[in-house]
This record gives structure tokens, sequence and C-alpha cells, in this order.
């Protein structure tokens, strides 16, 4: 089976309409026999049914570990067709992922948030499925493909400069470049990391190591400029890096999204945020973390852009919270930006920390409903 470049999206083509999260009645529609119920423990992903009719597909999964654990639906070659992250102990989200293209795909649970998770067959049939957008919802899948485009051409000139000075030994240099080569991949992370075999390569963290990954790509350089220093082979994972960023940018601007999956982009990113940036986990080296917060940031707020119109006719008051949470957040990260840039994640106070977090958990909330508006006819 080929997946269509439609089902590159990763979590962006998820409908999560974080029930038992949100309390919202706002959920998209589902196919099939109803909600297929999953249990992800520290050893086990034990799924209700390993089968479902081509269309939404609706998943509850339930958190029954003691570890924070994922939930992936995967298609040919890891790609990401749809995902839930971050379900700490207990907490259950219902979540609908739109599976157009009969075939076997893979479930999986990730305890810990590692390696390649328990994995299953799961089997989509019937016929290929597919609906057109009315003229708003393509006009913002049009704005935003073409945000995507900008960003990925941005991402490779940063890269290419950033590569530059790392083979130069120009260490101030590169090490001021590190966070803005990254921010247009920051700002359209899950398209970028639908693609789960150069993902690893470019942004994984050390340790992807344990994974059985070679450690390459930013962070293995961020590592080189500030713990290691140059390394006889920085020179040559500057240049893989560069290579598979234009792997990542050519597939990038081929891929063809719908409007679900712009609303569960901007979710998605707020979840990379609370997973990795705000624990300061993501920039381990440099502490730039802070950057990357903020482009995580904006990339949601641009998929919010393209949907504004829709949002503005199906739920203006849905809409003008979002916005005010958009700048709340905003709020509170200009508290930390300095002359050239942003203060290192290691200099904010907890209680600094913990306003960050409430500004993005208050965002989140509004934001997860997104996809249920969306999503209803």
């Amino acid at each position: 089976m080929r997946i269509s470049p439609l089902h590159a999206g990763l979590g962006l083509a998820v409908l999560l309409a974080t029930a038992a999260c949100s309390g919202s009645d706002r959920t998209a529609p589902t196919s099939g026999k109803g909600p297929i119920a999953v249990e992800a423990s520290d050893t086990a992903c034990t799924v209700e049914r390993t089968e479902a009719a081509a269309g939404t597909i609706e998943f509850t999964v339930r958190n029954t570990g003691s570890e924070v654990n994922e939930f992936y639906l995967y298609g040919e070659g890891d790609e990401i067709v749809g995902e839930v992250e971050n379900l700490t102990p207990g907490l259950t989200r219902t979540f609908h992922v739109d599976v157009s293209t009969p075939g076997t795909y893979q479930t999986a649970c990730k305890p810990g948030m590692k390696g390649k998770g328990i994995r299953a067959p799961f089997t989509v049939t019937g016929a290929t499925t597919s609906q057109a957008p009315d003229a708003a919802m393509a006009a913002a899948v049009t704005d935003y493909q073409a945000f995507v485009t900008a960003q990925s051409d941005e991402l490779l000139t940063r890269t290419t400069e950033f590569v530059d000075l790392v083979k130069a030994g120009r260490v101030a240099e590169a090490k001021r470049a590190f966070p803005v080569a990254r921010g247009p991949w920051e700002r359209i992370e899950p398209v970028a990391e639908s693609f789960g075999d150069l993902d690893p390569m470019i942004d994984g963290r050390e340790d992807v190591v344990a994974e059985g990954t070679e450690f390459t790509g930013f962070h293995r350089l961020e590592k080189d400029l500030w713990v290691d220093g140059l390394q006889p082979d920085s020179s040559a994972i500057a240049d893989k890096l560069l290579v598979d960023v234009k792997a990542v940018v050519a597939r990038a601007k081929a891929v063809e999204l719908n409007p679900l999956q712009l609303a569960n982009g901007s979710k998605a990113l707020l979840d990379e945020v609370a997973t990795g940036k705000i624990t300061g986990e993501e920039d381990r080296y440099s502490h730039t973390d802070l950057y990357d917060f903020d482009e995580n940031v904006k990339g949601s707020k641009a998929a919010i852009d393209a949907l504004r119109p829709v949002l503005k006719a199906r739920d203006a008051a849905l809409l003008t919270d979002i916005d005010a949470r958009f700048a709340a957040l905003d709020a509170e990260l200009d508290k930390h930006r300095a002359e050239d840039g942003f203060r290192l994640y290691t200099a904010l106070s907890k209680a600094e920390i913990r306003s960050l977090t409430v500004a993005l958990d208050a965002l989140s909330e509004p934001i997860s409903q997104v996809a249920g508006v969306v999503a209803s006819r």
C-alpha cells in the first residue's frame, strides 16, 4: 500500500477532540462502529479493534501506566498518519484521524515516549474516501501551504548559513546562528516531523542512540558547539544535515494538506512546546529553548490565521478566546526577550516557567476544540 501525501501530515491529520480534558461537546463525525478503546500501559498497548472502515476513525486512549505515553497510527515507511502525545498517567484522550485510503497500518504505544513503540497491525477496509472542501476551507489550505513553502525555503537558507559557519570553524557565529536556523523548522514542525526517516536525523536528541539511530543533525552540532568542541567529523555531520534538510524541504513542499490537518497542526505545535521546550529538554546544551518555544507558537498561530474565516463563521466566540490566549502567551514570552533574542532557559526561575506553562495550557484548551469546528458540516 502506498500512503498518499495527504497522510504525510503527522498529527496534522489527527482530529484532537480532547475529551476528558476540555469538557467540550465539539467533536468530529465518526465512521464505523464507534470509538476504538486503547489502553496504553508501561508494557502493553491494548487496542479494542484492529479493523475499521476508511474515513474518520475515532480512538479513545487511556494511559493506565506510570510513565508518560503516546499513541500513533503509522502508514507505510513509518509515516505518521495520526498521533496523540503527552498522555500523562491516568489521562484519557479521544481523537479522530482521517484515513481515506484502505490498507494495512500499524498502531503503536510509546511508554516513556521512546523507541519504536509497542506495535500491532491495523487494517482499514472499504473504498477510498474523499470529500472536497468548500471554498473557505480550500482557501485556508492554499494559504497554509504557501506558508509551509515559504518556511521551507527559509529553512534551507538558514541551515546553509549555519552549516557554512560550522565548517569554517567560526564557533561564536555558529552559536548565534543555531537557534535562528532552527526557527522555520519549528514553525512547520508537524509537517517536517511527519517524515519519520528524516526527523530523527535532523532533529533527534542524543536519546536516539539508545533507539539504534546515529546521533546527527542540529542537536549533535549543538553539543559540539557548546559542550565537546568541534570534532573531526563535525563538518561531515554538517554536510549530512544540509542534505537531510534539502530532502525534507522537497517533501514538505509536495505534501497535500486538508483543512483538518491545519487544525491539528496548530494543536500539535503547542504539544511540542509542552513536551520539550517548556521542560528545557530540547536544546539541552545551548539552553536556547525559548527561541523554539516562540517559533512553535508562531507556527500554531499561522495555522489558525489560515482558518480564521472558517472559525469566524462557525464559532466566532472560540476564535475570540483563542486570539486572547495567544496574546496572553505572547506577553509572557515577551518578558524573556533579550537584545539578541531570548534569555537562556537556565536563567528562568521556577515561577517564570510556571507562568509560561499556565499561559500555554490556557491556549491549548481552546485550540484543541478547533478540529471539531472544522470537521462539522
